[in-house]
């Protein structure tokens, strides 16, 4: 399955109602097949424009990261799923490129105490 990233815009609203819209929302792209890996809160903050959407007047919005991995026919049925919720001002989908490189992991590495010491005492 690719991976895609999720940018939603969500209305500004108190921490219940946005706690329930996303679990709304991750909820609706679990049931569609995805997997989401990750959740991010960006903040609120003003938005670049009003955005005019469900006949109100937006300013400002908090926005959000959802990190999944989804089959390519569920972007345009949640795109018309999300453009139908009230709480959402924007949804935004980005196909994530897949790394063919693996890196190699390193380790614990010990960090070098003498050196340090020797720099703080000069």
């Amino acid at each position: 399955m690719p991976r895609y990233e999720l940018t939603l815009i969500l209305k500004a609203m108190q921490r219940p109602e946005t706690a329930a819209a996303l679990k709304r929302t991750v909820e609706a792209l679990m049931q569609h097949g995805a997997v989401v890996r990750n959740l991010e809160n960006l903040g609120e903050r003003a938005l670049p424009y009003k955005i005019s959407k469900h006949s109100q007047r937006h300013t400002r919005g908090g926005y959000f990261l959802v990190d999944l991995d989804a089959p390519s026919t569920l972007v345009h049925s949640m795109i018309d799923h999300l453009d139908r919720d009230v709480d959402v001002i924007r949804p935004y989908f980005v196909k994530q490129k897949l790394s063919t490189e693996l890196e190699e992991c390193a380790g614990i590495i010990q960090p070098d105490y003498e050196a340090r010491f020797r720099r703080r005492r000069k």
